[in-house]
C-alpha cells in the first residue's frame, strides 16, 4: 500500500509520539504504516489518521 501518512505528518511537525497521542493508535502501528509493512488499516484507523493529518482518506491511503 502506498500511502503518504509520513509525508502529511512531517508537513505537520508531528513526531510519530504526538501522531500516537491525536490517534490513540500505538507509534509502533504507526510507523509499520508508514513503512509499509503492515497494509490494510481498518477504516477507523485510517479515519483516524486523516482527521489528526486534517486530510481526507484518500489524499493519504489511495495513489
Amino acid at each position: 500500500m502506498q500511502n503518504k501518512i509520513k509525508y502529511y505528518r512531517l508537513q505537520k511537525g508531528f513526531t510519530l509520539s504526538i501522531l500516537s497521542d491525536i490517534t490513540g493508535l500505538s507509534v509502533g502501528y504507526l510507523c509499520h504504516l508508514e513503512n509499509g509493512s503492515k497494509s490494510n488499516p481498518s477504516f477507523s484507523a485510517m479515519s483516524k489518521i486523516s482527521n489528526a493529518l486534517e486530510k481526507n482518506i484518500t489524499e493519504i491511503f489511495l495513489n
